[in-house]
């Protein structure tokens, strides 16, 4: 079997030709709906179809001071600024809350700043020329609002502390917490690093060296990280979330709007339906792309293409994979992990000095230990092989060698959303 695949390498597109192969399947989202008037669809998520809550006009008065807490530019592909914009008209002209009154946080977590550019995109115009719009910094002084049964002590930022607070984040598969969004907007989205640091290091297997097997995308009960994550955010009085899911076109599909955990668990049963894949085998053969941009920025974000696509292919089987990283590896935490990997003693190197950027890379490491993975990207191959992949910068090459015939292929378009499930596994 013969297949040409087309896939998003940063702003470009790749093609790979398939050829003898005796299987290939594409492994995309269910076809999800398109929200065509999204103004309706927000003003429906902030009034009548809140989940769990009063209408958001009947949570705030004109005299309140008000936090409104968005991911940052990383998360840019769920278009945020527009809900924002929308947010922000609903808030001053339909609440008459006055501008001076309303303050964006943008949810850093231990993420670098934002430039003003990006605080703009982020915010949407309107509001960015509006309002106060700043960063977290989980190094700045934070403020203790209680600690988790787990005894995470969670600090965040004072903006959020004694005044109506508004979460608005993008619901997505996440790698430790099962799904991002609701209240990871509050940890780690505005916390403090030991607060993060805390959460973060759960993920960790406290009697092998290996990640908690209870921690992974889509999983949410009894999955330490999400729990403590849980706690800590019922421990910051949140007035109102708003939770966006995106299909791949890059079009709003779904807005959940109402109570922060409640609203929240419904966008993560939509988000299922669409991206959980499952599938009855694995294949000798996976070409995964994280997306293309923004999803493939850097390393760091963009392995979620690699750690999702994995899940489909077989033990000792070979992987494609498409991540450009024009940012490079991204957090300089994260290839800070180099030395003791080379060294071979990453495990305890990172239960003595727990990092968040340390966990991913980690997390990296360890999936790749499952198979021949090559990587079509800009970052050299001396950063990648001790990783466990060789780097390829020409596409002709990525592909030189690897033999199709007789192999069974997955093919998976958007590995940064897509979640294969094996049947009987998962």
């Amino acid at each position: 079997m013969d297949y040409n695949a087309k896939l998003k390498y940063g702003t470009e597109e790749v093609e790979i030709k398939v050829k003898g192969a005796v299987s290939v399947e594409v492994l995309n989202p269910d076809p999800m709906p398109e929200i065509e008037d999204v103004e309706a669809a927000f003003l429906a998520a902030v009034t009548d179809k809140a989940i769990g809550s009063e209408p958001l006009k009947d949570k705030i008065s004109t005299e309140d001071k008000v936090t409104i807490v968005v991911s940052d530019i990383t998360r840019s592909w769920m278009h945020q600024g527009d809900i924002i914009t929308l947010l922000g008209h609903y808030l001053h002209d339909e609440m008459k809350v006055p501008f001076e009154n309303i303050t964006i946080l943008i949810a850093l977590g231990t993420h670098r700043k934002s430039t003003e550019q990006e605080k703009e995109i982020i915010a949407g115009s309107y509001m960015y020329s509006n309002v106060t719009v700043i960063d977290h910094d989980c190094d700045a002084e934070c403020t203790y609002v209680g600690t988790t049964s787990r005894g995470t002590e969670v600090r965040v930022n004072p903006l959020v502390v004694g005044r109506k607070v508004i979460v608005v984040g993008g619901t997505v598969h996440h790698m430790m917490a099962g799904f991002g969004g609701g209240r990871k907007n509050i940890l780690p989205g505005v916390a403090s690093r030991k607060t993060i640091r805390q959460n973060h290091q759960r993920a960790l297997d406290p009697n092998i060296a290996h990640s908690d097997p209870r921690v992974g995308c889509a999983l949410l009960q009894d999955n330490p990280i999400n729990e403590d994550m849980n706690e800590a955010a019922a421990l910051v009085d949140v007035t109102y979330g708003i939770n966006i899911v995106v299909a791949t076109s890059g079009r709003f599909s779904g807005l959940f709007g109402g109570d922060l955990y409640e609203a929240w668990k419904e966008s993560c049963l939509f988000q299922k339906k669409c991206y959980e894949k499952w599938i009855d085998h694995e294949a000798d053969i996976v070409i995964v792309s994280s997306g293309g941009a923004p999803k493939d920025m850097n390393l760091y974000q963009g392995c979620k293409g690699m750690m999702n696509g994995i899940r489909a292919m077989k033990e000792g089987g070979q992987m494609l994979w498409l991540c450009k990283c024009p940012e490079g590896c991204g957090a300089p935490d994260y290839t800070a992990w180099l030395s003791p990997l080379k060294e071979g003693n990453l495990d305890p190197a990172l239960r003595a000095d727990f990092t968040i950027g340390g966990f991913i890379f980690y997390l990296t490491v360890e999936n790749l230990k499952k198979g021949e993975v090559r990587i079509l990207t800009t970052i050299d191959n001396d950063t990648t092989e001790p990783m466990g992949m060789k780097a390829f910068t020409d596409a002709s090459l990525f592909t030189q060698g690897i033999d199709f015939t007789g192999k069974s292929v997955y093919v998976i378009p958007y590995g940064g959303s897509v979640v294969p499930m094996v049947e009987g596994v998962d």
